[in-house]
């Protein structure tokens, strides 16, 4: 049996994109609203520049006092970030994330096109991922009642 691909296993299979100068606000609401835990920060037409993930806005903003609503993209982004094809075989492209110390690859198509990111969730068999999002359901419903 072939081994799946990122783009196989990839949750999100939509470019959640912004520009380097929209806020940190910004990218919080949308990766809020497109339940994802990253964004990609592209130039038009659709050149990645950058990648600003759940653990930058913990890190490079909150941990540092930074306002969401004026800190740009731009200021908290990772920088030219390692991409990876869509054909891509999960194992490999895991590995990369361990060795680089990081949760997200961004996936790229022909002409350095984006179409998504690869998360180390993605990895996840489908029984660990479904484990996790009830864990975090329950959680949430625990935070909820108090």
């Amino acid at each position: 049996m072939a081994e799946r691909t990122v783009f196989q296993s990839m949750s999100h299979k939509h470019v959640v994109s912004l520009g380097p100068q929209a806020s940190v606000y910004e990218a919080a609401c949308i990766m809020t609203g497109g339940n994802c835990s990253s964004v990609l920060v592209t130039e038009p037409p659709t050149a990645l520049v950058g990648i600003v993930t759940e653990r930058d806005l913990m890190t490079r903003v909150l941990a540092k006092a930074k306002d969401p609503q004026t800190t740009r993209l731009v200021d908290i982004m990772t920088p030219n970030p390692l991409c990876v094809p869509p054909e891509k075989p999960v194992a490999e492209a895991v590995l990369i994330m361990l060795e680089r110390g990081f949760r997200h690859l961004p996936v790229v198509g022909p002409g350095n096109k984006p179409l998504g990111v690869f998360s180390a969730r993605d990895a996840l068999p489908r029984e660990i991922d479904n484990a996790l999002n009830l864990a975090e359901f329950r959680e949430q419903v625990n935070d909820a009642l108090g």
